[in-house]
């Protein structure tokens, strides 16, 4: 196949660091470039094939995964950072010069509030959770990705070792029923 899901795909998966304690974040400027510090390694780390999220140029995936708020901070340059959309549920916070995502937060009563999501290949560090599946993979033929083409598009993220979801994979999913069940009076808000 042709074409890029991502560079952190393409040639393979490069396992992550168990013991991966944090790293930086940094934007594309070529100078005074937004500086984010995690003091943890991400979770749930995934390729995402939605309309949202930010890609590398010529990539059909993004690679996101998610950190607990209070372990991501912005330490330099965060006056460039503005919201992408502020109606969306997680406010993804780019760079106003070069357009690089460098975190997303939930601000609404959301499953997953309390996580920001980040994009570990900004970082200069390596070590990171690795791409753990592959998440709304036939959203990329909304953005016009010809039909034809998807399962040559699964059959490679199979090929690397990652299973294709068109929503997010079965434990997400769960957390997200549970959050709902909970909300809704279903089960009791102590599980």
């Amino acid at each position: 196949m042709g074409t890029s899901l991502h560079p952190l795909v393409d040639n393979g998966l490069k396992k992550g660091d168990a013991n991966k304690s944090g790293g930086k974040l940094y934007c594309h400027c070529a100078s005074n470039k937004v500086e984010v510090t995690l003091t943890g390694d991400v979770a749930h780390n995934h390729a995402c094939g939605c309309s949202k999220c930010w890609k590398p140029s010529g990539a059909l995936f993004s690679v996101v995964g998610v950190i607990p708020v209070d372990q991501l901070h912005v330490t330099a340059n965060g006056n460039k950072l503005h919201i992408i959309d502020k109606s969306a549920a997680i406010q993804r916070n780019a760079c106003k010069e070069c357009g690089v995502h460098l975190f997303g937060r939930i601000v609404t009563e959301h499953p997953f509030k309390g996580l920001d999501f980040v994009h570990v290949e900004l970082s200069d560090s390596e070590g990171w959770q690795e791409p753990q599946f592959a998440a709304f993979v036939s959203s990329i033929i909304e953005q016009g990705f010809e039909p034809e083409g998807i399962d040559a598009v699964r059959k490679r993220f199979k090929e690397v070792g990652l299973e294709t979801y068109d929503v997010l994979s079965p434990p997400l999913m769960d957390l997200i029923a549970t959050f709902t069940g909970k909300k809704n009076g279903k089960l009791p808000s102590k599980l």
